[in-house]
């Protein structure tokens, strides 16, 4: 699917432009791994299944200091187990988890609001 809402042209925040069932294409680039992104950076996130999910994989997408975390989880809604949120929660950094579809709609939607969010996403 192609997104195409009005978002910041600076070329330095990364926004979602297109996600297909493995992949999503950034402004800056097309990834087929799993991901951790926010306006500033992209890496690589170990987990590749939801069950995989623990408090380093959370640990990781809260390093990034967001005001709210998103999970999505590939083609399906499938949450993590509740240890692994239990950081974000002690922070109280809002965790939202869905299927990767929704996931990338919704980083942009926050990301366009001026949201310091973060996005791990699951490429299966």
């Amino acid at each position: 699917m192609q997104f195409s809402r009005d978002l910041p042209a600076d070329g330095a925040t990364r926004i979602i432009r297109a996600y297909a069932a493995g992949s999503i294409t950034t402004n800056l680039e097309t990834v087929t791994h799993s991901v951790v992104l926010s306006a500033g950076a992209l890496s690589a996130w170990p987990p590749a299944a939801p069950d995989a999910i623990d408090a380093g994989a959370i640990a990781q997408l809260l390093a990034l200091r967001p005001e709210v975390v998103l999970i999505g989880t590939g083609a399906k809604l499938r949450l993590p187990a509740p240890t692994a949120l239990a950081e974000a929660r002690a922070q109280r950094i809002g965790v939202e988890v869905m299927d990767t579809a929704a996931a990338c709609r919704t980083y942009n939607v926050l990301l366009s609001e001026g949201r310091r969010v973060v996005a791990g996403l699951l490429m299966i």
